[in-house]
């Protein structure tokens, strides 16, 4: 939004700016063409001179580098001929790279030096076309004048918007760029949970099937109490009791038909001892019995 909002502004100043100089040049005549010349070589010779300084700094650069790197090649010749270090292959090695680099240097001096003379005379030059088109163009020049000040204002103006406008379009990059990588990630997130998901229904699916056998085997003993007379009860068994489905457990509902001796037991294993001790010594004795299921919570 402050995208286009800045891009509106930077389009309105320009519509205002073209129709305020139309105004003025049409108050003005034709002086504005005949003095456009002068102020086309001084901008051009503005250009030049900023030219001219950066060759200068470039220059003022590589002179320093050059400097550096024979003090360096200095250094290295006084290790070198010490005595002790004649034979050292590091002081060897480092006066070998110490001359590189003031060739090197050299190269870049020599260039930086040959580019500073070339802006600089291109300069001069702009600058002489300058001097004379203002002795030529003077009547004109000062007759335009109003209009040149005028363009020159709304040129800053537009400058500063066209700034504004280019860092918001930078930053709305970066923000489309974050976007799409936030994107990227939830889908990665959302794959990496359904395949878990995916995971957890396999597993599922893949219980041990002794869980699935325990209802008919329940029923096979609510039809024949008499079967498991003689044996102690089954203990449950915790994995099963995890996967057994809403039919198990209203088969077991229907055998929990005998509580009453629940009354003097503290636990689940002493009433599957006692049981067991019960079934046993009726079971041997071979008379009339009384059966008590087992029960699982």
């Amino acid at each position: 939004l402050g995208l286009q909002e800045a891009r509106t502004a930077y389009r309105r100043i320009l519509s205002e700016s073209a129709r305020k100089l139309n105004a003025q040049g049409s108050q003005l005549g034709n002086c504005i063409e005949k003095a456009r010349p002068y102020y086309e070589a001084r901008r051009l010779a503005k250009e030049a001179q900023q030219e001219t300084q950066k060759a200068a700094l470039r220059y003022e650069r590589a002179v320093s580098m050059h400097n550096a790197a024979r003090e360096m090649v200095f250094v290295a010749e006084q290790g070198v001929m010490a005595d002790k270090n004649r034979l050292d292959p590091t002081w060897q090695e480092m006066l070998n790279h110490a001359t590189c680099k003031v060739n090197e240097a050299e190269e870049e001096r020599l260039r930086s030096e040959r580019e500073h003379q070339r802006v600089t005379q291109l300069c001069q030059q702009a600058e002489a076309k300058v001097q004379a088109l203002q002795k030529s163009l003077k009547r004109v020049i000062v007759k335009s004048k109003p209009y040149f000040e005028l363009k020159a204002q709304f040129n800053q103006i537009l400058e500063e918007h066209k700034a504004k406008v280019t860092a918001l379009e930078r930053l709305v990059s970066q923000a489309k760029t974050r976007y799409s990588v936030a994107l990227r990630n939830l889908e990665q997130i959302s794959e990496q949970i359904h395949a878990r998901r995916l995971q957890r229904l396999i597993l599922r699916r893949a219980s041990p099937v002794g869980a699935e056998a325990s209802p008919g085997h329940a029923g096979a003993e609510a039809a024949d109490p008499r079967r498991g007379a003689g044996r102690p009860p089954t203990p449950p068994q915790v994995d099963n009791l995890s996967v057994l489905s809403l039919q198990t457990i209203a088969s077991d509902l229907q055998k929990f038909d005998s509580v009453e001796h629940l009354v003097t037991l503290s636990d689940a294993t002493s009433l599957n001892s006692d049981e067991a001790g019960e079934g046993g010594r009726r079971g041997g004795a071979g008379g009339h019995f009384r059966h008590h299921r087992s029960i699982s919570l």
